[in-house]
Protein backbone atom coordinates (compact mmCIF):
# COMPACT_ATOMS: atom_id res chain seq x y z
CA UNK A 1 0.00 0.00 0.00
CA UNK A 2 1.39 3.30 -1.08
CA UNK A 3 2.05 5.87 2.25
CA UNK A 4 0.28 9.05 1.25
CA UNK A 5 1.04 9.94 4.76
CA UNK A 6 1.18 13.99 5.41
CA UNK A 7 -0.17 14.56 1.77
CA UNK A 8 -2.90 16.83 0.91
CA UNK A 9 -5.94 15.93 -1.46
CA UNK A 10 -8.50 17.53 -3.22
CA UNK A 11 -11.47 15.14 -4.45
CA UNK A 12 -14.73 16.86 -6.73
CA UNK A 13 -17.87 15.70 -6.56
CA UNK A 14 -16.89 13.03 -3.77
CA UNK A 15 -20.38 12.34 -2.17
CA UNK A 16 -20.63 9.00 -3.97
CA UNK A 17 -19.44 7.12 -7.02
CA UNK A 18 -16.07 7.19 -8.55
CA UNK A 19 -15.27 10.27 -6.15
CA UNK A 20 -16.16 8.20 -2.81
CA UNK A 21 -14.14 5.54 -3.77
CA UNK A 22 -10.82 8.02 -4.90
CA UNK A 23 -10.96 9.67 -1.85
CA UNK A 24 -11.33 6.05 -0.04
CA UNK A 25 -8.09 4.91 -1.85
CA UNK A 26 -5.82 8.43 -0.89
CA UNK A 27 -7.37 8.35 2.56
CA UNK A 28 -6.10 4.57 3.12
CA UNK A 29 -2.96 5.34 2.39
CA UNK A 30 -3.01 8.36 4.96
CA UNK A 31 -3.72 11.46 3.22
CA UNK A 32 -5.83 14.39 3.95
CA UNK A 33 -8.61 14.62 1.83
CA UNK A 34 -10.94 17.55 1.07
CA UNK A 35 -13.91 15.92 -0.34
CA UNK A 36 -16.39 18.20 -2.06
CA UNK A 37 -19.93 18.01 -3.01
CA UNK A 38 -23.52 19.50 -2.60
CA UNK A 39 -25.38 16.34 -0.68
CA UNK A 40 -25.06 16.99 3.46
CA UNK A 41 -26.31 15.31 6.20
CA UNK A 42 -25.68 16.94 9.80
CA UNK A 43 -27.02 13.56 11.39
CA UNK A 44 -25.30 11.38 13.67
CA UNK A 45 -24.71 8.58 11.55
CA UNK A 46 -24.86 11.11 8.45
CA UNK A 47 -26.49 10.03 5.80
CA UNK A 48 -24.99 8.19 3.08
CA UNK A 49 -24.12 9.67 -0.72
CA UNK A 50 -23.23 12.86 1.44
CA UNK A 51 -19.77 14.42 1.90
CA UNK A 52 -19.78 13.75 5.47
CA UNK A 53 -20.94 10.41 5.19
CA UNK A 54 -17.38 10.15 2.92
CA UNK A 55 -15.52 12.05 5.57
CA UNK A 56 -16.54 9.76 8.05
CA UNK A 57 -15.92 6.71 5.76
CA UNK A 58 -11.95 8.39 5.42
CA UNK A 59 -11.51 8.55 8.73
CA UNK A 60 -12.21 5.07 9.59
CA UNK A 61 -9.69 4.47 6.88
CA UNK A 62 -7.29 5.81 8.34
CA UNK A 63 -6.96 9.32 6.83
CA UNK A 64 -8.53 12.35 7.40
CA UNK A 65 -11.79 13.29 5.76
CA UNK A 66 -12.40 17.06 5.49
CA UNK A 67 -16.18 18.24 4.06
CA UNK A 68 -16.57 21.00 2.05
CA UNK A 69 -19.80 21.95 0.67
CA UNK A 70 -19.14 23.61 -3.18
CA UNK A 71 -21.24 23.42 -6.26
CA UNK A 72 -18.98 23.33 -9.20
CA UNK A 73 -20.82 25.98 -11.12
CA UNK A 74 -20.23 28.62 -8.93
CA UNK A 75 -16.73 29.69 -9.23
CA UNK A 76 -16.77 32.07 -5.63
CA UNK A 77 -17.12 28.66 -4.22
CA UNK A 78 -14.15 26.66 -5.84
CA UNK A 79 -11.95 29.66 -5.06
CA UNK A 80 -13.05 29.78 -1.48
CA UNK A 81 -11.99 25.73 -1.14
CA UNK A 82 -8.41 26.10 -2.48
CA UNK A 83 -8.19 29.35 -0.43
CA UNK A 84 -9.13 27.48 2.56
CA UNK A 85 -6.74 24.61 1.41
CA UNK A 86 -3.75 27.11 1.04
CA UNK A 87 -4.91 28.74 4.95
CA UNK A 88 -5.25 24.88 7.05
CA UNK A 89 -2.51 23.15 5.09
CA UNK A 90 -0.23 25.29 3.68
CA UNK A 91 0.18 23.14 0.69
CA UNK A 92 -1.94 20.81 -2.04
CA UNK A 93 -0.57 17.95 -3.27
CA UNK A 94 -3.17 15.92 -5.65
CA UNK A 95 -6.12 17.18 -7.13
CA UNK A 96 -8.44 15.09 -8.77
CA UNK A 97 -11.12 16.53 -10.52
CA UNK A 98 -14.03 14.27 -10.78
CA UNK A 99 -17.70 16.63 -10.13
CA UNK A 100 -19.61 15.84 -13.68
CA UNK A 101 -22.88 16.23 -14.39
CA UNK A 102 -24.22 12.84 -15.64
CA UNK A 103 -27.15 12.71 -18.12
CA UNK A 104 -30.32 11.69 -16.78
CA UNK A 105 -30.97 7.65 -17.13
CA UNK A 106 -33.92 8.89 -19.25
CA UNK A 107 -31.15 10.77 -22.08
CA UNK A 108 -29.03 7.22 -22.11
CA UNK A 109 -28.78 5.79 -26.00
CA UNK A 110 -31.35 8.56 -27.47
CA UNK A 111 -29.83 10.64 -30.50
CA UNK A 112 -29.28 14.42 -29.25
CA UNK A 113 -31.01 15.85 -31.59
CA UNK A 114 -33.50 14.85 -29.68
CA UNK A 115 -32.59 15.85 -25.88
CA UNK A 116 -32.65 19.62 -24.66
CA UNK A 117 -30.17 21.63 -26.00
CA UNK A 118 -29.45 22.59 -22.16
CA UNK A 119 -28.10 19.04 -22.31
CA UNK A 120 -24.43 20.44 -23.62
CA UNK A 121 -24.20 23.48 -20.69
CA UNK A 122 -24.97 20.84 -18.10
CA UNK A 123 -22.78 18.20 -19.27
CA UNK A 124 -19.88 20.54 -20.10
CA UNK A 125 -20.43 23.21 -17.38
CA UNK A 126 -20.65 20.94 -14.37
CA UNK A 127 -17.85 18.63 -15.88
CA UNK A 128 -15.49 20.17 -18.29
CA UNK A 129 -15.14 23.64 -17.39
CA UNK A 130 -15.39 22.88 -13.79
CA UNK A 131 -12.54 20.74 -14.11
CA UNK A 132 -10.61 24.55 -15.47
CA UNK A 133 -11.87 26.29 -12.88
CA UNK A 134 -10.52 24.24 -10.20
CA UNK A 135 -7.14 23.67 -11.38
CA UNK A 136 -6.99 27.18 -12.60
CA UNK A 137 -7.14 27.81 -8.74
CA UNK A 138 -5.16 24.66 -7.06
CA UNK A 139 -2.39 25.31 -9.83
CA UNK A 140 -0.79 28.12 -8.45
CA UNK A 141 -0.61 25.63 -5.03
CA UNK A 142 1.42 23.13 -6.60
CA UNK A 143 3.70 25.66 -8.78
CA UNK A 144 4.74 27.24 -5.65
CA UNK A 145 6.00 24.07 -4.42
CA UNK A 146 7.47 23.11 -7.77
CA UNK A 147 5.40 19.67 -7.46
CA UNK A 148 1.96 18.05 -7.75
CA UNK A 149 -0.83 16.03 -9.35
CA UNK A 150 -3.84 16.75 -11.13
CA UNK A 151 -5.92 13.98 -12.58
CA UNK A 152 -8.63 14.52 -14.30
CA UNK A 153 -10.98 12.19 -14.73
CA UNK A 154 -12.09 10.60 -17.97
CA UNK A 155 -13.88 7.97 -18.43
CA UNK A 156 -14.32 5.29 -21.68
CA UNK A 157 -16.36 7.82 -23.40
CA UNK A 158 -12.86 9.21 -23.93
CA UNK A 159 -12.21 7.38 -26.31
CA UNK A 160 -15.11 5.65 -27.95
CA UNK A 161 -19.40 6.36 -27.90
CA UNK A 162 -20.79 6.05 -24.73
CA UNK A 163 -24.01 7.48 -22.87
CA UNK A 164 -24.53 10.32 -25.34
CA UNK A 165 -22.90 12.61 -27.60
CA UNK A 166 -22.23 15.28 -25.01
CA UNK A 167 -21.10 13.72 -22.64
CA UNK A 168 -18.35 11.62 -24.78
CA UNK A 169 -17.44 15.56 -26.21
CA UNK A 170 -16.74 16.34 -22.91
CA UNK A 171 -14.53 13.36 -21.69
CA UNK A 172 -12.56 13.88 -24.75
CA UNK A 173 -12.30 17.11 -24.24
CA UNK A 174 -11.12 16.47 -20.90
CA UNK A 175 -8.49 14.27 -21.88
CA UNK A 176 -7.14 16.62 -24.27
CA UNK A 177 -7.07 19.58 -21.47
CA UNK A 178 -5.16 17.57 -19.42
CA UNK A 179 -2.91 17.13 -22.41
CA UNK A 180 -2.30 21.06 -22.71
CA UNK A 181 -2.24 21.87 -18.99
CA UNK A 182 0.43 19.50 -18.66
CA UNK A 183 2.37 21.28 -21.39
CA UNK A 184 2.10 24.20 -19.52
CA UNK A 185 2.63 22.84 -15.57
CA UNK A 186 5.80 20.26 -16.79
CA UNK A 187 8.24 23.46 -16.64
CA UNK A 188 7.06 23.87 -12.52
CA UNK A 189 7.56 20.13 -11.97
CA UNK A 190 3.52 19.68 -11.66
CA UNK A 191 1.95 16.92 -13.27
CA UNK A 192 -1.53 16.57 -15.27
CA UNK A 193 -3.22 12.98 -17.03
CA UNK A 194 -6.40 12.03 -17.22
CA UNK A 195 -7.85 8.30 -16.06
CA UNK A 196 -10.16 6.20 -17.65
CA UNK A 197 -11.76 3.91 -14.84
CA UNK A 198 -13.68 0.96 -16.65
CA UNK A 199 -17.09 0.37 -15.74
CA UNK A 200 -17.68 0.52 -12.03
CA UNK A 201 -20.03 -0.67 -10.01
CA UNK A 202 -21.26 2.97 -9.18
CA UNK A 203 -24.89 3.74 -8.04
CA UNK A 204 -25.53 4.97 -11.41
CA UNK A 205 -24.15 2.17 -12.81
CA UNK A 206 -25.84 -0.67 -11.28
CA UNK A 207 -29.06 1.50 -11.46
CA UNK A 208 -28.49 1.61 -15.31
CA UNK A 209 -28.16 -1.90 -15.90
CA UNK A 210 -30.46 -3.32 -13.72
CA UNK A 211 -32.79 -1.01 -16.02
CA UNK A 212 -31.02 -2.20 -19.09
CA UNK A 213 -29.90 0.86 -20.09
CA UNK A 214 -26.38 -0.54 -19.64
CA UNK A 215 -25.33 -3.46 -21.67
CA UNK A 216 -22.12 -4.21 -19.29
CA UNK A 217 -20.79 -7.51 -17.24
CA UNK A 218 -20.97 -6.35 -13.80
CA UNK A 219 -18.90 -9.70 -12.80
CA UNK A 220 -16.17 -7.61 -14.47
CA UNK A 221 -16.91 -4.10 -13.41
CA UNK A 222 -14.46 -2.48 -10.87
CA UNK A 223 -14.83 -0.57 -7.66
CA UNK A 224 -15.07 2.74 -6.92
CA UNK A 225 -11.96 2.55 -4.43
CA UNK A 226 -10.10 0.63 -6.71
CA UNK A 227 -9.62 3.33 -8.80
CA UNK A 228 -8.64 5.75 -5.59
CA UNK A 229 -6.75 3.02 -5.54
CA UNK A 230 -5.17 4.10 -8.43
CA UNK A 231 -4.98 7.49 -7.87
CA UNK A 232 -3.29 6.92 -4.56
CA UNK A 233 -0.39 4.54 -6.69
CA UNK A 234 0.02 7.55 -8.90
CA UNK A 235 0.81 10.01 -6.50
CA UNK A 236 3.11 7.92 -4.75
CA UNK A 237 4.93 7.26 -8.11
CA UNK A 238 8.22 9.45 -7.96
CA UNK A 239 8.48 9.03 -11.79
CA UNK A 240 4.77 10.12 -12.40
CA UNK A 241 6.06 12.91 -14.41
CA UNK A 242 6.67 10.34 -17.01
CA UNK A 243 2.60 10.24 -17.39
CA UNK A 244 2.19 13.58 -17.55
CA UNK A 245 -0.51 14.89 -20.54
CA UNK A 246 -1.36 11.06 -21.07
CA UNK A 247 -4.65 9.31 -20.54
CA UNK A 248 -4.72 6.11 -18.97
CA UNK A 249 -7.14 3.02 -17.89
CA UNK A 250 -7.27 2.04 -14.47
CA UNK A 251 -6.51 -1.48 -15.55
CA UNK A 252 -3.77 -0.91 -17.31
CA UNK A 253 -2.19 1.12 -14.64
CA UNK A 254 -3.13 -2.21 -12.50
CA UNK A 255 -0.44 -3.94 -14.35
CA UNK A 256 2.16 -1.63 -13.99
CA UNK A 257 1.59 -0.46 -10.05
CA UNK A 258 0.14 -3.95 -8.86
CA UNK A 259 -2.40 -2.43 -6.50
CA UNK A 260 -5.27 -4.68 -5.91
CA UNK A 261 -9.48 -5.01 -6.14
CA UNK A 262 -11.15 -4.14 -2.48
CA UNK A 263 -11.47 -8.67 -1.31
Amino acid sequence: MADLSGKVAVVTGASRGVGRGIAEGLAEAGATVYVTGRSESFDDPPAERTIQATARALEQLGGRGIPVRVDHRRDAEVRALLRRVRHEQGRLDVLVNNAYHVPDLATFGRPFWELPVSLWDEVCGVGLRGYYVTAAFAAPLMVAEGRGLIVNVSSMAGGRYAVGTAYGTGKAAVERMARDMALELEPHGVTALALRPGVVKTELVLEAASRGLLDVDLRQAQSPRFVGRCVAALAMDPDVMEKTGGAFGVAELAGEYRFSEIG
